[in-house]
């Protein structure tokens, strides 16, 4: 609109007083122009405005600085920091001080010719830290708020399922006791179901740690399991009577607290799902170290069941390695089955 205007006005005063105000015109038309990038380019706008405001005091078709160089100024200090900037500002304050001396009326023009430089630029400064200083309150509000909510469902975990899940465990121990010696199997049953109880508390206090944490370190990144787990983690598969390998490849090397904890509940995920959707397969697991990520896959045999429910457990997936900025992939195998692969890089994590 600026630039409209002034083009406008350039040819009405070119009609009425001829070239040299014309070229004045043409001037501001010109520097009025490049304002329209200030915001992604402010430092290449905020030279050329300056480069051509001199010349033009200087060619005596300007008698002093004009509007885009203040706004061009301002922009300058508000959408872009760094030496780059500060010298470019200091540079406009020394070269319009300058200029304006040398062909100002009078002397003393050069703080006349900076003043009107640095006003600008002091006011770019104050906008730019108030928008700061407001960014950094709304994001300490969403984190105190985040946490306020972390704290409220670790204590719903506490107070509610804790509490149940210790209520099971007790009755399952009672039961237990009640047994007579020649009740092998169902006792056999009753140690896997208090067992799995207190396995189900174990996890029930790491995520209340997680919960409690400031969620500095990654997605779940407290819990405790990694990769170092697997082997536990395929036992307890073959106890559950899902016959599962593990394969590891590569050189192991500590991977990064998310990732590592990504690594166990795919696998985890992923032997869950066989063992509910697919009764009587088998499963292989392999993981294989790289120099820059890691993957893991896991390979099943069965064949789903018709009529299961839908989950949420390859979501849980892809988000977790979305979060450490891998790729997930799966999906059934062209020979029978199912995969679950994901590559995860090591340093974007």
């Amino acid at each position: 609109m600026l630039a409209l205007f002034s083009a406008l006005g350039m040819v009405l005063t070119f009609l009425q007083t001829g070239v040299s105000d014309a070229l004045g015109s043409a001037h501001f038309l010109l520097t009025s122009s490049l304002l329209l990038v200030r915001r992604s380019r402010p430092l290449l706008v905020a030279g050329a405005v300056m480069v051509l405001d001199v010349a033009g005091i200087a060619a005596g078709l300007v008698t002093s600085p004009t509007l885009p160089e203040a706004i061009a100024f301002y922009s300058l200090i508000r959408y872009s920091s760094g030496r780059p900037t500060l010298f470019m500002a200091v540079a406009g304050i020394a070269a319009y001080g300058t200029v304006m001396e040398f062909t100002g009326p009078g002397y003393g023009q050069f703080l006349a010719g900076g003043f009107v430089v640095a006003v600008p630029v002091g006011v770019g400064a104050l906008v730019k830290a108030r928008a700061e200083l407001n960014e950094r309150g709304r994001r300490e509000a969403a984190d105190a708020a985040v946490q306020a909510e972390r704290r409220r469902i670790a204590r719903e975990l506490h107070d509610v399922v804790a509490h149940h899940i210790t209520v099971i465990n007790a009755l399952v121990g009672g039961a237990r006791a009640t047994l007579a010696p020649e009740q092998e199997v169902p006792r056999e049953a009753l140690e896997s179901a208090q067992q799995t109880a207190r396995q189900a508390m174990s996890e029930m206090r790491r995520l209340l740690h997680v919960l409690r944490a400031d969620g500095n370190d990654g997605p779940d990144a407290a819990t405790g399991v990694g990769a170092d787990r697997l082997p536990a983690l395929i036992g307890e598969a073959r106890s559950a009577g899902l016959p599962a390998g593990l394969t590891v490849t590569g050189e192991p090397v500590p991977l990064p607290s998310a990732v590592d904890h990504a690594v166990y509940r795919i696998v985890q995920e992923a032997l869950t799902n066989t063992r509910k959707h697919a009764a009587g397969a088998r499963a292989s697991v392999r993981l294989a170290y790289e120099p820059e990520a890691v993957e893991v896959e896991v390979l099943d045999d069965g064949v789903p069941q018709p009529g299961g429910a839908p989950g949420f457990g390859l979501g849980g997936m892809a988000e977790r390695v979305a979060l450490c900025g891998g790729q997930l992939s799966t999906g059934p195998r062209p020979g029978g089955g199912f995969r679950v692969h994901a590559r995860i890089p090591l340093e974007a994590s």
